[in-house]
């Protein structure tokens, strides 16, 4: 148990500071600034300030953010008590990895700064600006979903029941 706790702290501490360092990077380089073109009207590096959620819902909720991400920490790591120890569900560990570091980086920024920096925005289809942890929270749903559903067999799955056969 010890040994998989620690490789999730390692992997997703190094993921978390890659997050913070983005961040951190944002908001010296583009705070105040144009944004910077790097796909002419395709993708851009865009300063800003989120106070709510995906796609700016819920503004100025940072005590609510704050219990939600905790929440999600909590839950994955009761999952990863629960996940059998067998090669075969290294993706949905790695899924929780990245679930967990993304729900770490937001809570991070709000606790520090009081909003989360965002700076990825797709012009093309004017999607809302997002940041690393984001990505790792939807890459992290995106796996779980095609995990859960098209990968493991119900059987396999038995240990998120609270009725799992002995």
């Amino acid at each position: 148990m010890l040994k998989r706790y620690g490789m999730f702290g390692l992997l997703s501490s190094i993921a978390i500071a890659i997050d913070q360092w983005s961040k951190a990077l944002a908001f010296e380089s583009l705070r105040g600034r144009e944004s910077i073109v790097l796909i002419p009207g395709v993708f851009e590096l865009l300063y800003s300030e989120n106070r709510g959620a995906a796609f700016g819902i819920l503004q100025g909720k940072k005590f609510f953010f704050f219990l939600v991400g905790v929440f999600v920490i909590a839950v994955v790591l009761v999952f990863l008590a629960r996940l059998p120890r067998e090669r075969r569900f290294l993706p949905l560990y790695f899924s929780m990895i990245l679930l967990a570091s993304g729900a770490a980086g937001n809570l991070i920024d709000r606790a520090v700064r009081g909003f989360v920096v965002d700076f990825f925005y797709f012009s093309l289809i004017d999607f809302p600006i997002f940041n690393v942890a984001d990505c790792y929270v939807v890459t992290a749903a995106g796996l779980i979903i095609l995990l859960t559903g098209f990968f493991y067999k119900e059987e396999e799955l038995a240990f998120l029941s609270k009725k799992e056969k002995a």
